[in-house]
């Protein structure tokens, strides 16, 4: 009997690890349910913990609770439950561990704390166990409350992060003060804010090239741009030689913008495009501009903002300030900074630029590529001469800048090139990265998953994708056959040969057949988009 008992807390032990770490990356991946994320995940992912292996383990537990005392069942039945369940575990740890996540789980300090918190939760049973007079009269009851808590493991990981909550909200109190304070004692330090639907994370390493050729910028590490975000940079990063802090700041919802102008309190600031990005979590279409404009009008009288004249979405704005505004255009030749004479090839981009009231132009290259990242370099430009850095300076730092990381990067791979544009696509960006690619040489690729959190124009946009695609693409590589539909849909509208698209479940997938069309071709592959985990289709 105690053999029994053993293999069966063993084999309980094993699936409650691997489940709660399949949970909690969930929950990380979630952004800790940030407007809900993660409880949408459990919601739209139900059907995995109705697979056969769980479905068992449930029944087991429920039956073993029913069917007491246990002297109705014979020893033999008892130890084949026991073996049954020492494989679900083994096998469920086997399929976990041989998932290759595209981001892995990061075991912060706040994932320890949760770790404590569900160990409790699940060691509850048996701590009831074992206050019992009998705990052995009762064992097998307390196995079937705790296969029923393996089962329902995403709950429970949900249950452990509401509880907590005022843990983590004390310890954000604290690391906000630290910050506060901090910020309050550098008086000479300029604060810039960039926020925006599309091209934050660029335009601020574009700004941060620019303005580090004379100052000492600090721009926030990679897309730390939440409340968070800005803390860790604020307090990792940040320290008494830093002239200049660039503050990307990112939102899903109205209001969040302000709260994190509150925090860092910025008097210098860049719109970048506005678009869809996020619909879903925002609601509508104004209160994305509106919460984008929330950067704008947090900002003091004797400060400045950087707006983009080309973008009808800020022209037709009323601003609630009197903050000076730079306007940046391409097509608005009335703006304050223009660019004109626009070359792209696969090797870079060059174009001229003229600043209002100022007769001469002046020449500027750059290894960027696409047309929208010129708007990224114009903010930049305009910040820098604010920041009276010259214009040979200014013609240096935007040559040196250098790709950022899976937006539009352009990078050898085996025997192919790829566009790796795998970050944060949206409709704007993915037509900008279909323009990039048709400027390529040779035979070309779209390989992607599609667009989301576009809330009810989800669909049409990925249709509106396909049918772009299309005119450009020789081969078009889906990642997920039920995510993608409107883009096949979309693809066949415009009369693109169904046999040229093929469909993967995992983008790992793509390479080796890309590298065989390779083989007697020279071919660019654009990467479109690579979303995370919680959307891989089972």
């Amino acid at each position: 009997m105690l053999i029994i008992a053993c293999i069966l807390v063993v084999s309980q032990i094993y699936l409650c690890f691997f489940r709660s770490k399949k949970s909690l990356h969930m929950l990380q991946q979630n952004l800790y349910n940030e407007n809900n994320r993660y409880l949408k995940w459990v919601w739209k992912n139900k059907k995995q913990f109705l697979d056969l292996d769980l479905v068992i383990l449930l029944l087991c537990g429920v039956g073993i609770f029913l069917i007491y005392p246990m002297e109705f069942l014979s020893v033999i039945v008892q130890l084949m439950i026991a073996l049954i369940w020492l494989l679900l575990g083994l096998r469920k740890q086997r399929e976990i561990l041989e998932t290759k996540d595209k981001k892995k789980l990061v075991v912060t300090a706040r994932i320890k704390r949760l770790i404590v918190t569900i160990s409790i939760l699940y060691i509850i049973p048996l701590i009831g166990l074992l206050i019992q007079k009998e705990p052995f009269q009762t064992y097998w009851q307390w196995i079937g409350i705790i296969s029923v808590l393996t089962y329902a493991n995403p709950w429970i990981v949900f249950i452990a992060m509401i509880i907590n909550t005022p843990i983590e909200r004390c310890v954000y109190i604290y690391y906000r003060s630290k910050a506060q304070k901090k910020l309050k004692s550098m008086n000479h330090l300029k604060i810039i804010g960039i926020t925006g639907s599309y091209g934050k994370t660029s335009s601020k390493n574009i700004l941060s090239e620019i303005l580090n050729i004379k100052y000492n910028a600090l721009p926030t590490p990679k897309n730390l741009n939440t409340y968070n975000g800005l803390i860790m940079t604020v307090n990792n990063y940040m320290d008494k030689f830093t002239d200049i802090f660039i503050a990307e700041m990112g939102a899903y919802v109205k209001g969040e913008i302000a709260g994190l102008c509150r925090l860092v309190k910025p008097k210098y600031g860049i719109l970048t495009t506005i678009g869809t990005a996020h619909l879903e979590s925002f609601g509508s279409e104004q209160n994305i501009i509106d919460g984008k404009f929330e950067l704008i009008e947090s900002l003091p009288e004797d400060g400045f903002a950087i707006l983009n004249g080309d973008d009808p979405k800020q022209v037709n704005y009323t601003l609630k300030n009197k903050v000076r505004t730079i306007w940046i255009g391409i097509n608005n030749k009335e703006a304050d900074v223009v660019a004109s004479n626009i070359h792209s090839t696969n090797k870079g981009t060059s174009f001229e630029v003229q600043f209002k009231n100022e007769k001469e132009k002046y020449e500027f290259e750059t290894k960027l590529l696409g047309v929208h990242n010129i708007y990224n370099i114009l903010a930049g430009i305009a910040c820098g001469r604010e920041f009276d850095i010259s214009i040979e300076d200014l013609q240096k730092a935007v040559k040196n800048v250098q790709p950022v990381e899976h937006r539009l990067e352009l990078k050898p791979i085996g025997n192919f090139y790829m566009i790796d544009d795998a970050y944060n696509s949206n409709p704007v960006g993915a037509k900008n990265a279909v323009e990039v690619l048709s400027m390529m040489p040779g035979l070309k690729i779209v390989v992607t998953p599609g667009m989301i959190e576009l809330g009810e124009k989800e669909e049409e946009y990925n249709r509106i994708f396909g049918e772009q695609i299309a005119t450009v693409a020789d081969y078009v590589v889906l990642i997920g056959s039920k995510q993608t539909t409107p883009i096949k849909e979309g693809l066949l509208e415009k009369g693109f040969d169904k046999d040229k698209i093929i469909v993967f479940n995992d983008v790992r997938e793509a390479y080796p057949f890309i590298g065989r069309i390779a083989q007697d071709n020279q071919v660019y592959a654009l990467f479109e988009n690579d979303l995370p985990d919680t959307y891989n289709e089972k």
